[in-house]
């Protein structure tokens, strides 16, 4: 085994970013939805539904994103103790996505310019979104059954100059429009509704899209879907849940891509004419040190095979094999160019 030090420019970082398809079946767009009976009809049903790109009981369903209601004071869902007001899985669902993204229990979320105290949340599934969403790839259709209105939602990372963050990473309104691009006869020129403000916010770093539940529940000629939640003090707290994957269902679109960024690492092993040329294989040494075949005095040959990457300790940290054997003597250099991603 021969050792060489690698020199600075032997090694080069760099970086790349990769966008993929997030949905399973490397889908860009998600236009089936499911949901599954044993989820939505236990316990965990008043908290959140988990979404399926196939029915949950087929070979190869996968859950794609959940959908949670968040709630201020509470409302839309079942109390947890009924002689305490107020404290009830939606709060505590408000609390947590405020805990999350603003970092700051007393802080109301707004949408736009205006505050809003509930909301729905669609986290989408970590091994779906990877690093991080691209923003500028969101397009989301929802629609109440029976009804020509469809409201089309995209991100405004495309149409601001400055990008804004929270404790969560980098954050963007939602407006009317596709793929990053505003629609064309909006009620106002910024893609938010007329009273209720934006229609929610994309979080790309965490996966999560809040959708304004003013804004939903604004009618048609104010940009909204008329969309009604309950919110009634220790209601049953699921069908908020239902309804609102109703929405997701009957819009039937859902389109959105991941990014991450790719560290590598690329090291150039050089073998220069006059450096491993002789075999360190104990095979070609007699009992008594001498070469068994003595061609190899003068004009020695060996085989290169492997690369092994070493610390200052001489500790083995990784092994490149080659495809083949390469030869290697006097009259030949070779360049071996090893990555590795990370």
């Amino acid at each position: 085994m021969s050792y060489k030090r690698f020199d600075p420019e032997d090694v080069v970082v760099s970086a790349e970013s990769i966008t993929s398809p997030i949905w399973s079946g490397d889908s860009t767009t998600l236009t089936t939805f499911f949901t599954s009976s044993t989820q939505t009809g236990g316990a965990s049903g008043d908290y959140y539904y988990d979404i399926y790109q196939t029915a949950s009981n087929l070979t190869g369903a996968r859950v794609q994103f959940s959908v949670a209601y968040a709630d201020k004071l509470g409302s839309g869902s079942l109390l947890f103790n009924s002689n305490v007001q107020g404290k009830a899985p939606s709060s505590t669902v408000f609390g947590q996505y405020r805990n999350l993204v603003l970092g700051d229990e007393n802080t109301d979320f707004t949408f736009g310019e205006v505050n809003s105290d509930y909301f729905y949340a669609i986290n989408v599934d970590r091994a779906r979104y990877k690093e991080k969403i691209l923003p500028g790839t969101l397009d989301l259709k929802l629609n109440i059954s029976g009804s020509t209105n469809v409201l089309r939602l995209t991100d405004n990372s495309k149409v601001v100059s400055t990008t804004s963050f929270t404790d969560s990473g980098r954050v963007f309104e939602l407006i009317t429009g596709s793929i990053g691009t505003l629609a064309t006869g909006k009620v106002q020129s910024n893609g938010y509704t007329a009273n209720s403000g934006s229609y929610g916010k994309l979080l790309p770093d965490i996966g999560v899209l809040l959708i304004n539940g003013n804004a939903l529940a604004a009618p048609v000629a104010s940009g909204g879907l008329a969309f009604t939640s309950s919110r009634g003090n220790n209601a049953l707290g699921n069908n908020n849940l239902a309804s609102f994957y109703e929405l997701l269902n009957y819009g039937s679109s859902f389109r959105l891509q991941s990014e991450e960024t790719i560290s590598s690492n690329f090291i150039f092993v050089r073998a220069r004419n006059s450096e491993f040329n002789y075999s360190t294989n104990p095979s070609i040494i007699t009992g008594s040190g001498e070469l068994i075949h003595n061609v190899m005095i003068n004009t020695p040959q060996s085989y290169m095979t492997t690369v092994g990457l070493y610390n200052d300790n001489n500790d083995l940290l990784a092994v490149a094999k080659l495809s083949r054997p390469l030869l290697k003597d006097f009259t030949k250099e070779s360049l071996i160019r090893i990555k590795l991603d990370y």
